[in-house]
This record gives C-alpha cells, structure tokens and sequence, in this order.
C-alpha cells in the first residue's frame, strides 16, 4: 500500500515538473511548420463549438437581399480577403497560417459546400464578432457595426448559391469605386456609441 501511495505522490509531482521543463526549455510545438500537439484539434474544437451553439443568434435580424449581398462584398473584400482570398485568387500568405485561413470561396474536396455556407450565419456572425483566440481570426466588435458583420456573415452563408453581379464582381477582386453600406438609421459604429 505504501509504494502504491509513494508511486501516485511521485506521479503528481514528476508529471507537472516534467511539463514545466519543456515548456520552460522551448519544446513546446508553438511555431506555424510546427506539428500540431497530440489532440490539438480536440481541446480547441469541443469548447469553441460548444460556446458558439450557445451563444449565436440563431435568426439573423438583417434581411438577405441584393443589397445585403453587395454591402457584405464590399466588407469582405476590405476586411476579410487578404487572408481568406477572392473567388479564384487564393490568399498568398493564408494557406502559411496555423491553422489555414479558410478558403471561403472555394469548394469542399468532398461535396458542393463552399467555404462555411454549411455553416448558420449566426455561427459564422458569431465568429466575425469574436474572433477566434490562436488562429488569426480577429475580433471584429470593435472596427464593424452589427449590420456590418451581418452582411458579411450573410454573405458568406450564401457563398454556395448565385450572388448578384455586384457581388461577384467585388468578390472577383475586382476594382470597383466604393460604395457605402446600407447601415440601420441610428446605429452607429460601436466607438462612437
């Protein structure tokens, strides 16, 4: 009884010193070309999906129409492209993220599913607003309105299905002169609330 006892004290105490030394020593698996830690995808999936489901708004309060699409176009291709790329024109640098960056406008390799249209726009709104610790993702509370971020979201729930012109040319990297977008009357963006 006592060496069982003597062996579980040990193990207390040898497996979090062990822990420490590698990462105090830099062992630890942190850079992007790094291998993902054992269960990586795990320990960091389980609790994000399970706050999201939640917490996201499950009806979105932004009507899909054509300008909800053009207005969302335009906040991807300003906020959203650089790291997620255009229709047919990957990113260059996200695909070099840890995780990738999400190519949201090209097709699963298994099926029709385009960027995170599978997805409910409440989740992908919920994402957009938060951000997502340790992958990139920003927060965008602080630089979008709320129906800024439901255009966008919106959008991309949509990505599987024929978008107006307007739309695709914006989402084609296309140049086109900015055009403001439609926004609730008296919101206002959140620093000046």
């Amino acid at each position: 009884m006592g060496k069982i006892f003597l062996g579980i004290m040990l193990g207390l105490i040898l497996v979090p010193a062990a822990v420490l030394v590698w990462f105090r020593f830099g062992q630890v698996p942190v850079a992007v070309n790094d291998p993902p830690l054992p269960q990586e995808k795990l320990l960091t999936s389980v609790p994000l999906n399970a706050r999201i489901d939640r917490e996201a708004v499950k009806t979105p309060p932004v009507q899909v129409n054509e300008d909800t699409l053009v207005a969302g176009a335009h906040i991807y291709s300003d906020q959203c492209a650089v790291c997620h790329g255009f229709h047919g024109k990957p990113s260059r640098f996200g695909t070099h993220m840890f995780p990738d960056a999400t190519p949201l406008w090209e097709k699963h390799h298994n099926g029709d599913v385009v960027g995170v249209s599978d997805d409910p726009p409440g989740e992908t709104y919920w994402k957009v607003a938060n951000g997502i610790r340790l992958t990139g993702m920003p927060s965008y509370k602080e630089t979008l309105t709320e129906t800024q971020m439901w255009q966008v979201s919106l959008l991309l729930a949509n990505a599987d299905k024929p978008l107006p012109p307007g739309a695709v040319s914006i989402l084609n990297g296309e140049t086109l002169p900015a055009t403001p977008a439609p926004t609730v009357p008296d919101e206002k963006k959140p620093e000046e609330k």
